[in-house]
């Protein structure tokens, strides 16, 4: 009896252990790792507080008035970070760049295996920020901005989808995946908020209509 019930034990383990590796495997939404994004309602909350006024003018700026990508640890810069944080058993060499993996681009829904089919997107992007209020910011509160790990501002994407989004706001531009565009919604209000940045009115609008549907 007590070798059936061993046997019996075996199977027990050998079942759990196969369930636990398919759940590595499932969802592959869940491989991004950018951080949660606040709510839809205090999304919501958020952007009626956020100052509602005409775009600053893009005048002065430049990508190099926000430095980045900056070293975050050894030879890790933000840019390998992320691409370890959202990518799927990456394997990075001595000086930390991604040689194999596997990332999840949730703007689209494509898979890529190569490190550079992916960009970091600034869910705000720079030049965004600059019309909103970072013009006025010192060069350092621009490098923290462009190198936010905190809040959901960083994220590795499909190079050309990010591309296709360039400086846009969300009344120009939203993810294609329109199952994704909630989570957008939630992270580009979060981090305008945290970093009280303003919206213009189409903005604005373009944003309540999104998280109403959230």
């Amino acid at each position: 009896m007590s070798g059936v019930y061993a046997r019996r034990l075996s199977v027990v383990a050998a079942t759990a252990a196969l369930a636990a590796t398919s759940a590595l495997f499932t969802a592959p939404s869940a491989q991004a790792a950018m951080p949660t994004p606040v709510s839809a309602a205090t999304a919501r909350t958020y952007l009626g507080q956020l100052t509602v006024g005409a775009e600053g003018s893009s005048s002065g700026y430049s990508r190099d008035k926000f430095p980045h990508w900056i070293t975050q640890s050894g030879a890790c810069n933000t840019r390998e970070v992320v691409l370890k944080r959202d990518g799927t058993n990456v394997q990075q060499d001595s000086s930390c760049a991604a040689v194999s993996g596997s990332w999840f681009s949730p703007y689209d829904g494509a898979t890529w295996s190569a490190a550079s089919d992916v960009d970091i997107d600034h869910m705000v992007p720079l030049a965004e920020a600059w019309r909103s209020g970072a013009s006025s910011w010192t060069t350092a509160q621009r490098q923290s901005f462009a190198n936010d790990l905190t809040r959901p501002q960083l994220i590795a994407v499909t190079d050309n989808v990010n591309q296709s989004k360039g400086d846009k706001d969300p009344a120009a531009w939203m993810p294609p995946a329109s199952s994704y565009k909630c989570t957008y919604v939630r992270a580009w209000v979060h981090v305008k908020k945290h970093y009280n940045l303003t919206v213009d009115s189409a903005e604005k609008s373009a944003l309540q209509s999104a998280l109403n549907g959230c």
